[in-house]
């Protein structure tokens, strides 16, 4: 027999009824869809204080996130990053889905302490809270964000590494294999003599 996970049933502090949420003031970006993001974040944290019966400070948030990640929740400091050029590829579903997911990451840590990042905790958030499906990671087309790469060989051919992985093999930091055929790669190309 399946038993419901009532993760909120035993956390102090919950009351039934919650007085009169008091505002708080939302950060203002010069940039209109950051505002309006900043501007869901506090939506978000309203929906979550209402259904929770519990306040939560506000995070810091900020547009410096770079590479394919869409956002962070950065824990221990209560701040959110997001990635500006992915936010501006895909509007809607940062409203919708990257905003509710690091708030959720910053909401468990408060609620639960050190927990699994994607574990029962962040789901259950995610699905009662903000009736999302909690998944681990986002879908975007990230071609725009991709960095600098450089080509490598084995014998199943070229394989591209990021110009972080290619300036460590080239500091002699380290050596990559193919997961595939397990070679060393090579930044010549491979003779496939027999």
């Amino acid at each position: 027999m399946f038993k419901s996970l009532n993760l909120f049933r035993s956390l102090p502090g919950i009351k039934s009824s919650l007085p009169t949420l008091k505002s708080h003031p939302v950060v203002t970006f010069s940039d209109p869809l950051q505002q309006q993001l900043a501007q869901q974040v506090e939506h978000c944290y309203q929906i979550a204080e209402s259904k929770l019966g519990k306040r939560f400070p506000r995070p810091e948030i900020s547009f410096a996130l770079r590479g394919k990640s869409a956002g962070t929740a950065h824990l221990q400091l209560n701040k959110l990053r997001f990635n500006p050029k992915l936010l501006n590829d895909n509007q809607q579903a940062f409203l919708d889905d990257v905003v509710p997911h690091e708030i959720s990451h910053l909401l468990a840590y408060q609620l639960y302490g050190r927990i699994k990042p994607h574990g029962l905790e962040w789901q259950h958030l995610m699905q009662h809270i903000y009736a999302r499906v909690p998944r681990t990671t986002h879908s975007f087309d990230t071609r725009s964000v991709e960095g600098k790469t450089f080509e490598y060989h084995c014998q199943c051919g070229p394989v591209d590494l990021s110009i972080r992985r290619h300036n460590k093999v080239i500091r002699g930091e380290t050596q990559y294999r193919c997961r595939r055929c397990r070679q060393q790669l090579t930044s010549e190309p491979v003779s496939l003599s027999k």
